[in-house]
């Protein structure tokens, strides 16, 4: 039986998944109520943040499917499954256009040398335009230096939602039949190098509560056998033995144990215990390794703390330092974009792709149990040539025209500079490039300035000189001075102050932060105050309190507001602010 490996990449919410989904409906590996989203970050938030696997059959060929994420916080996860197959499904909305993750992804592809498929999607949008957004595509292939036959590529159309494909606009909507035969006539079938030695190499990890770790990786040379022993040489050259014990190929999201796996397959081994991304698994000790996978560096760092406030230990299973160290040493086995660094007790440095990337690893320990505190997130930077060089990005707004004069100034106080501004169908188009320290906790200004209406996307762009200082905070700290439980009379005083963080009748601890204030001085004030009473009663003595609902914070809204004499404190029910210096000046 042939077989196609192929990736699915795109920028966010583009719709990579739903069609994943339709192609496995199409080809009857569905069932109701499943989906590639199977995390339960994935269903709540509406994107995919880890690849998976899932294989379908057609027409006698097995085609694999790497649904990728979108985000550019998770692109480590993409960089490392374009290795593994032979073409990419570049979907393109046919509305917004190519968008700054379509060019990322893109770039790798063409950089390995595949030739995309392009899949205009989303065609039924009223603002649809596929041949504005076929040209606009063309354009950015050649803008990433994309060879003759990487030019020459091919353009569907479809609907994902709907489960229809066609190789023209005026084709008649039927089924993603078109598109499935042109993966078949585009997509070379994977090399049949069987007589040569076993090579394969893990580009993902998985766990089993009765196999332990699995590797899912590609059979590039040779063929693989359940029972046969092999090694495995790190990119370095280090080399040790180990054992194949089971071995499994995806039929739809499901695995399916096999004796034998042949060249070009995508499969799950089961039997090696410290198996890590990026080795070679070979037949014979002497056979030179597959290259090692790359992937774009960390461009911002915090430190993970043991959580040391006055209701540490409270909520949490895991809260020493060990146990945290454990965790993250976990972590890295699977999260390739992740570096930390273990060198001080009680105190990891943390880097990471972006605040998106770090706060989904935060969101999985909390609910896993973990306690923990962590400190102001920092860009990494360079010194270059003998000048101090920071991470910059290029930042995508889309937003309605009458919010432009509030986002281009907000953008140039935080030293972005305006590269472009375009009309975008209905709405203006406005392209940033600056530094990402001053992007940092800005989403949350964004959707106000925007009332929601806006969409805003970046990818990195390299390392640049130094711009100096950049004030974001506009805002002051409202911090309790007392330990206790708030009452609703003190709230009521303290919320023509500033915003709050906080509700009635929970407890709070002196040095924790419990709102900002307006006019960006740090105020120390007392939350659990109550009403002095007396025995003498007066008319208008007595009054109805009305609160504004309290700004909750989240983990990412943590990591945006927090300054740099502040923690955040993360436990699996509750994010705190609180000082780092408890006492009251």
């Amino acid at each position: 039986m042939e077989i196609r490996n192929i990736a699915i990449i795109a920028h966010v919410d583009h719709g990579k998944t739903t069609l994943t989904d339709a192609i496995m409906r199409q080809t009857g590996m569905f069932e109701e109520n499943m989906s590639m989203d199977t995390n339960t970050l994935e269903k709540e938030r509406g994107i995919t943040i880890y690849s998976k696997n899932t294989s379908v059959f057609y027409k006698d060929t097995k085609i694999n499917i790497v649904d990728t994420p979108g985000h550019a916080d998770f692109g480590s996860e993409v960089e490392r499954v374009l290795r593994a197959i032979d073409s990419v499904l570049l979907i393109v909305d046919a509305q917004e256009g190519p968008m700054p993750q379509t060019r990322f992804v893109l770039k790798k592809s063409l950089e390995l040398g595949l030739k995309p498929i392009v899949v205009l999607n989303k065609i039924d949008k009223p603002a649809a335009n596929a041949h504005e957004a076929e040209g606009k595509v063309f354009d950015l292939f050649c803008d990433l230096g994309a060879n003759d036959e990487q030019l020459d590529f091919t353009t569907v159309y479809a609907i994902g939602r709907d489960g229809v494909a066609m190789l023209e606009l005026d084709d008649e909507h039927k089924s993603l039949e078109p598109l499935l035969d042109t993966i078949l006539k585009e997509v070379k079938p994977a090399e049949a190098n069987a007589d040569l030695l076993l090579r394969t190499q893990p580009f993902n990890l998985a766990y089993d509560n009765y196999l332990g770790r699995l590797a899912i990786a590609r059979v590039y040379e040779g063929t693989m056998r359940s029972g046969d022993t092999i090694y495995i040489k790190k990119p370095g050259g280090e080399t040790r033995s180990g054992r194949i014990n089971k071995l499994f190929t995806f039929q739809g999201l499901t695995r399916h144990e096999v004796k034998e796996a042949q060249v070009g397959d995508i499969v799950m081994v089961a039997g090696l215990p410290d198996i890590y991304i990026g080795e070679t698994i070979c037949a014979e000790s002497d056979q030179e390794p597959l290259p090692a996978i790359d992937v774009d560096e960390p461009t911002i760092t915090l430190d993970f703390l043991v959580n040391d406030s006055p209701f540490a230990g409270r909520e949490g299973t895991f809260v020493t330092s060990r146990q945290i160290s454990e965790r993250l040493e976990k972590e890295l086995e699977v999260n390739v974009g992740l570096e930390v660094d273990f060198s001080t007790p009680e105190r990891f440095k943390v880097a990471g792709r972006g605040e998106l990337h770090i706060a989904i690893l935060l969101e999985n320990m909390r609910r896993e149990g973990y306690e923990l505190q962590l400190s102001q997130p920092h860009v990494i930077t360079k010194t270059i040539k003998g000048k101090l060089h920071e991470p910059f990005e290029e930042m995508t707004i889309d937003i309605p025209s009458e919010f432009q004069g509030n986002v281009i100034e907000k953008m140039s106080k935080r030293g972005a500079v305006l590269k472009n501004m375009s009309h975008h169908h209905n709405s203006l188009r406005l392209v940033f490039e600056g530094p990402t320290r001053g992007f940092l906790g800005y989403h949350r200004h964004f959707i106000v300035d925007t009332r929601g209406e806006g969409i805003m996307s970046s990818r990195f762009i390299g390392f640049r000189p130094h711009v100096g200082a950049i004030a974001k905070h506009a805002t002051g700290s409202m911090v309790s001075m007392a330990t206790g439980k708030v009452l609703a009379y003190s709230l009521d005083n303290l919320q023509n102050r500033g915003t709050l963080y906080i509700k009635p009748n929970i407890g709070v601890y002196q040095g924790m932060v419990i709102g900002n204030t307006a006019k960006g001085n740090e105020l120390w004030v007392n939350p659990t105050k109550g009403k002095q009473l007396t025995n003498i009663r007066a008319a208008g003595s007595d009054y109805k309190i009305f609160l504004t609902p309290p700004q909750i914070i989240g983990i990412e809204d943590g990591m945006e507001i927090m300054k740099e004499d502040e923690y955040l404190e993360i436990t699996p029910q509750s994010v705190r602010l609180r000082k780092k210096d408890l006492k009251a000046p």
